[in-house]
């Protein structure tokens, strides 16, 4: 019995023990806050069920724990580190130790407190952009003071959530039951592995995920739980909303224009007239690294017209299409492609999904066609929760969300990144076919990502050609013919349009799809089995018109925001194109590349006459040729930035 006793309190003692149960209280302290929002802001959350409470609780424990670990970095790698056991018994390392997991983690809770009363006012959390936004007020601490009066039960609950901290790890958890002593070998070579698999597992729960598919977790992943960005004040933690900002780039509103920035670009689009309502079911397909340059269609003058490319699917699809010369990409990112493409929110300064207004209220095709009874869904066929895609999905406003976990069937995936295209497209129909009509889908391929394989069974069918990724967009369009193939035998298929882009370009072979211009250039093009083919040579379009073009075709007839416009049923008003190349804002249009720092024009190329670009015309150029491009540049980032800060990126 006394050697019994002796082991039990040698794992209760271990320095690893301690942290461990230092770290599941702080999660309970957290869990116990989130619940205590949640009843003293009810009136902000009607609609929430005891589901969907528990749904957020539980999701809300992710940030909780990227949050804990951050601020417990110090202490965990203190306690954790192979030294001897009369090191660690001794007093004043352990109070060390206590101060550096007290000190950081009593911020935390007090700041996450301090917090609730703030969030009526803010529908959010707090992040790093409120330093800013008062980095010029001087009387913040007598309005602090006044809020710990006005809300004192918020100050009494967090008093009591930090004593609670404090009395608990030193009366039950303290570094005091650790009573190793000795200094062998073996001693320190498992005290190291220890240590190892701490470090580990601290990087996952930091992460929030682990895999080379697993972004780092970050604000927007909190619309994964939610059904309003509203209801992000209860997933996140302010801690965790905090660190998760401080590298953010702060926007600034310019003020190119004072007044009248509505004549310039105006984002609101309003139909007017009657138009005929169609009932279509719509299906956006956003190919993954789909770069121009590997599609043939566009390409009959490279090479010396010799040129094939690596899509004679895509070939022909394009011929039966509505598609254009001069089309590009928003970002360079796959997370910037599901705002532009699906909401009209174009890439500038940094990913809108990493920026602190990821949050922001945004609409969507999917959300504005479930207004008239579409049924929706999100198709990736990667683990639930990658890039943020589900996340996005959710806020976005589509219904449902199919992803690996739903797909169930892990012998096709493809060891990396997600199932194979061929396998999940196939799924996708499937799917599709059990939809309620008209619905809306969008589908977001996987294969032609980086390590750029293909299932074993294909490895030489498809040509290899000069770069890694040439076989799998050659794998990638056969799974594209086989999901036509598919879908042609639906009875769906005749009442459909399809959109077909790509998120993003890749690896570039040649020299005119290298520059500032080509690696931006995607396919855009609007398939209707019943549509009339043609190649629009005049203006430039862009990712962000395709919400707007899908809406105008299908005669919506209410108010919404989009950056882009309709460049599908009639000439676009604004036939430009614009895109980031940090740290350069860049419109194009159907012959020039303007290049903007947000101050002045840096670089003014005429690639129609100069596809190499290596022609700076700024200072040249007649300013009257240009002025329109210009205005129309400088109008769009001002609207873009003043309705993130302001959260206005809807119309209703």
């Amino acid at each position: 019995m006394r050697t019994a006793k002796h082991n039990t309190n040698r794992f209760w003692g271990h320095p690893w023990t301690i942290a461990a149960c230092n770290i599941a209280l702080l999660m309970v302290i957290y869990t116990l806050m989130r619940v205590f929002c949640y009843l003293i802001h009810r009136e902000m959350f009607p609609d929430v069920s005891g589901p969907h409470l528990t749904e957020m609780l539980a999701g809300g424990m992710r940030f909780d724990l990227t949050a804990v670990l951050y601020l417990s970095s110090a202490y965990l790698t203190g306690i954790l580190l192979p030294l001897s056991g009369r090191f660690r018994s001794r007093l004043s390392y352990q109070r060390v130790l206590l101060a550096l997991f007290w000190i950081p983690n009593i911020l935390g809770i007090l700041a996450n407190c301090a917090d609730m009363a703030y969030i009526p006012f803010s529908d959010r959390r707090t992040t790093c952009t409120f330093f800013t936004e008062f980095e010029n007020d001087h009387n913040l601490l007598p309005i602090f003071l006044q809020g710990m009066w006005d809300y004192w039960y918020v100050t009494v609950f967090g008093l009591a959530m930090t004593g609670l901290l404090i009395w608990l790890t030193r009366k039950e958890f303290s570094i005091k039951r650790h009573t190793t002593r000795g200094a062998k070998i073996w001693y320190y070579v498992s005290e190291s592995i220890v240590m190892a698999v701490s470090v580990f597992f601290i990087v996952i729960g930091i992460r929030g995920g682990f895999g080379r598919y697993t972004r780092p977790i970050t604000i927007s992943n909190a619309m994964q739980y939610t059904d309003t960005p509203r209801e992000t004040a209860l997933v996140l933690n302010t801690p965790f909303s905090l660190m998760k900002t401080i590298e953010n780039v702060r926007y600034t509103e310019p003020e190119y224009f004072n007044e009248g920035v509505e004549a310039h670009m105006n984002p609101i689009h309003e139909p007017k007239g009657e138009k005929k309502a169609r009932k279509e079911n719509v299906v956006v397909i956003i190919l993954e690294s789909f770069s121009k340059e590997y599609i043939g269609f566009y390409n009959h003058d490279l090479d010396k017209g010799t040129y094939q490319g690596y899509t004679p699917f895509l070939d022909s699809l394009l011929a039966q299409s509505v598609t254009y010369d001069y089309s590009y990409a928003s970002g360079r990112k796959s997370i910037d492609a599901m705002p532009s493409v699906l909401s009209s929110i174009p890439m500038l300064i940094e990913p809108y999904v990493v920026t602190p207004y990821s949050t922001n209220q945004v609409s969507s095709i999917a959300e504005r066609l479930s207004l008239k009874g579409y049924q929706t869904a999100f198709f990736h066929g990667a683990p639930n929760g990658s890039m943020g895609f589900q996340a996005y999905a959710r806020s976005a406003g589509f219904q449902h969300y199919y992803g690996l976990r739903e797909y169930g069937k892990m012998e096709d995936f493809d060891g990396t990144w997600a199932i194979w295209d061929e396998e999940f497209l196939q799924y996708f129909g499937e799917q599709m076919s059990k939809m309620r009509e008209p619905f809306m889908t969008a589908v977001f391929t996987a294969s032609s990502h980086h390590p750029f394989k293909v299932p074993a069974r294909y490895e030489h069918r498809f040509p290899k050609g000069t770069l890694p990724i040439h076989q799998t967009i050659g794998y990638a369009d056969y799974a594209l013919r086989r999901f036509f193939a598919y879908a042609k035998q639906q009875p769906w298929y005749e009442h459909t349009l399809f959109v077909i882009t790509a998120d993003h370009t890749n690896e570039l072979s040649h020299a005119e799809y290298t520059n500032a211009r080509g690696i931006f250039e995607v396919p855009i093009a609007f398939f209707h089995p019943k549509g009339k083919a043609k190649r629009i040579s005049k203006g430039a379009v862009s990712q962000t018109d395709i919400m707007p073009s899908v809406l105008s075709y299908l005669g919506y007839d209410r108010p919404y925001l989009a950056f882009g416009e309709d460049a599908l049923t009639q000439p676009k008003q604004h036939p430009y194109a614009v895109c980031y190349n940090q740290p350069l804002y860049q419109i194009l249009s159907d012959s020039l590349l303007v290049e903007f720092d947000g101050k002045k024009i840096k670089a003014v190329y005429d690639y129609r006459q100069d596809r190499m670009l290596k022609n700076n015309l700024a200072g040249s150029i007649d300013e009257k040729r240009i002025a329109p491009l210009s205005d129309y540049l400088k109008g769009y980032i001002q609207q873009y930035i003043h309705r993130m800060i302001t959260d206005e990126l809807t119309a209703e």
